[in-house]
């Protein structure tokens, strides 16, 4: 068989790295090479490149290899699978991130990797690769790497002096699940390496005793990524997970990720891929807990089955499952409660609080601040608007979710 080409290799490679999610760089610190080097990144979202169906990012998103000792049923580049293999050098990497980026078509790296030969060989090529192209060629654009299962924490610990983000993938939102599914990798041993990236960038953070800062450490911070619905879990499941891991890891992000059935697969594992849908209310509700003070538990807890309403977000849902704290009076609310109001997002609740001080808040001012009165009218009082028995209709659902659509039969 004739060695693959660089075009081939870069063909199968960057196909294999679709079905990592967690390629987002927001809360990188901002490098430029006007004083030498090569590149530059911005300090928020990058995340373009150029896939096959035309979408446009602006990254070079690429596995090293997608040849894996690891037999994980959920992954397509398992070792058991049989799909076409390919491997870079890292000497490859370092040339087409270089090439990319003179072309003017990417601003950044991301790199994961399938585990071959051992996970030390592996994650020591990839800090190989950063290393090479921060301190050889200069490169100050934007590097994610993806680290390595059971890699050794002093390979993690170089990493993040090289790359902006590290991310290590929890996989599943179970212990029992990852060992099933993922007999080679142990839950306990990713979140050690969750700890470890943690600890060291609390550490780069404090000053030595000479007064100098210590080397940054991936200053953009950890992300992780989560199958949704290769297992039994619940969305409240996944939520308490995600939880846990913003508490106990500083975790920028979790990435949820719609399990897609895949050829050869497990008895273990569904027939049917989870609706898109599932994933989206995944990413509302992260950002409920995020940035709206909610918990995984009240979020979870407003269908009895844990599972959220597809038909509704997340946010509307618990409105109406806690009908009894509303309507609420906006001109005298907390931030707290009208960060629950439905159609009331966090420049609005600011918006409310500054226009306060000025006076009483009406209906019309509510328009020009933003709301989305026609989700906020059956939760709020204002001098001008009162909802009445609007708030305790029986048919308040069904007046936001969409109609029901008739099945075709063929």
């Amino acid at each position: 068989m004739a060695p693959r080409t660089l075009q081939q290799k870069l063909a199968i490679l960057s196909d294999a790295a679709k079905y990592d999610a967690s390629c987002a760089s927001s809360g990188t610190t901002r490098r430029d090479s006007r004083d030498g080097g090569i590149g530059s990144s911005g300090g928020t979202g990058i995340c373009h490149a150029y896939t096959p169906d035309g979408r446009c990012i602006s990254l070079l998103k690429i596995l090293m290899t997608n040849f894996c000792i690891f037999d994980c049923a959920y992954c397509i580049n398992r070792v058991s699978s049989n799909v076409e293999r390919a491997r870079f050098t890292p000497e490859e990497v370092v040339i087409l991130t270089l090439e990319f980026y003179r072309r003017n078509m990417i601003e950044g790296l991301f790199l994961s990797s399938g585990i071959i030969r051992s996970p030390d060989q592996t994650m020591g090529d990839m800090v190989r690769i950063a290393r090479t192209l921060r301190i050889e060629h200069g490169f100050k654009g934007y590097i994610h790497l993806k680290t390595i299962p059971n890699a050794a924490p002093d390979l993690v610990a170089q990493a993040g002096l090289f790359a902006d983000r590290l991310s290590i993938n929890i996989e599943l939102p179970q212990d029992a699940s990852i060992r099933e599914l993922a007999p080679e990798k142990r839950p306990e041993t990713i979140r050690a390496a969750m700890a470890d990236v943690r600890l060291s960038r609390e550490a780069a953070k404090e000053k030595s005793h000479t007064g100098r800062p210590p080397p940054r450490f991936a200053p953009a911070g950890q992300s992780t990524q989560m199958i949704v619905g290769a297992d039994a879990a619940t969305d409240r499941d996944i939520l308490k997970t995600s939880a846990n891991l913003y508490s106990g890891y500083d975790l920028k992000r979790v990435y949820y990720s719609a399990f897609s059935p895949i050829p050869d697969a497990s008895a273990a594992l569904p027939l049917v891929k989870p609706p898109l849908m599932r994933e989206h209310r995944l990413y509302q509700a992260d950002w409920l807990m995020r940035f709206y003070g909610f918990e995984a538990d009240e979020i979870g807890a407003a269908h009895p089955s844990g599972f959220l309403d597809l038909a509704i977000d997340p946010k509307l849902a618990w409105a109406l499952a806690n009908r009894a704290q509303f309507p609420v009076d906006v001109t005298r609310a907390s931030r707290e409660m009208l960060l629950r109001v439905p159609g009331f997002g966090t420049k609005t609740v600011t918006r409310i609080l500054a226009a306060r001080r000025n006076g009483p808040v009406r209906y019309g001012d509510l328009l020009r601040m933003g709301a989305i009165m026609s989700k906020a009218q059956p939760f709020v009082t204002l001098p001008d608007w009162h909802p009445g028995a609007l708030t305790d209709s029986a048919g308040l659902r069904a007046r936001f979710a969409p109609p029901p659509e008739q099945l075709q039969l063929l």
